[in-house]
Formats: C-alpha cells, sequence, structure tokens
C-alpha cells in the first residue's frame, strides 16, 4: 500500500502566520491550489489556511483581507499525517478530523501535502466511498 510521501505533492510551499491573508488569498491563485500550510515565524506548521476560510472568516464576516493575518485563521494543533504513514492511515486521519488535505511531515519538517484526490486515487474504489460519506456528514 502506498505511503503518504508516494502520493502527496511534494512542493507544498507555506504562507507565514505573520504574511496577510490578501498575500495567501495572491499565492493560493499562482500556485493553483486550495489551500497552504501555515508557518510560523519558528517555522513550525501552525495550521492550514483554506480558500474557503479567507471567503468565510474573513470576506463574509466583513474583515479586511490586507489587515487579516493568515496566523489568526489557525484552529489549534494542525491535523498532520506522517511521510510513511499508509493511505489507510490517511483515510482514517481525513475521516476522523473531516478534512480534505493534509500537510505531510517528516519529523517536524513539512514536506509535502496530501488532498483527497490523491487518497482516492491510492485506495480501492469502496474505501473512496466511505471517505466521502465520512467527510459529507456532520
Amino acid at each position: 500500500m502506498p505511503v503518504a510521501r508516494d502520493i502527496m505533492t511534494a512542493s507544498a510551499e507555506c504562507i507565514g502566520a505573520e504574511d496577510s491573508v490578501s498575500d495567501a488569498a495572491r499565492k493560493l491563485t499562482e500556485l493553483g491550489v486550495g489551500a497552504l500550510p501555515i508557518c510560523g515565524t519558528d517555522d513550525k506548521l501552525k495550521g492550514v489556511l483554506t480558500d474557503r476560510d479567507i471567503i468565510v472568516k474573513v470576506l463574509g464576516k466583513g474583515r479586511d483581507p490586507q489587515q487579516t493575518k493568515a496566523g489568526e485563521l489557525a484552529q489549534g494543533e494542525a491535523v498532520t499525517i506522517g511521510a510513511d504513514d499508509d493511505a489507510d492511515e490517511i483515510f482514517a486521519t481525513m475521516a476522523r478530523h473531516k478534512v480534505r488535505r493534509l500537510p505531510v511531515i517528516d519529523g517536524h519538517r513539512l514536506v509535502g501535502m496530501v488532498a483527497l484526490a490523491d487518497v482516492a486515487r491510492a485506495l480501492p474504489a469502496p474505501q473512496v466511498g466511505d471517505l466521502l460519506e465520512a467527510l459529507s456528514t456532520d
């Protein structure tokens, strides 16, 4: 069974916790991705910022994206997956935390991102259906 490092996107880039949400939106657009890991000045992962976070938590609440820092949107400890965790563990973590993207870490270092689509390609079809169902329920 493939492990995270086999199916992840290895070129994950961070947005700094002190960078503005406006900068994050530009970076999401430039990279053509829907989420960016948020990294602190200590180079540790603080969370994940999604395009939906920007719309719901910033624009939808009338906050200024130029003044709002990416780190303000990080919620608690980031949910991650280890680089050597297999597709079943990725599946279980996504389902348990109801997330569609996970930062992949090797030790404490961010080495990539794994998305639902990556897992879908690596798992048998019945498991993919189970994952989608788990992520779609409240």
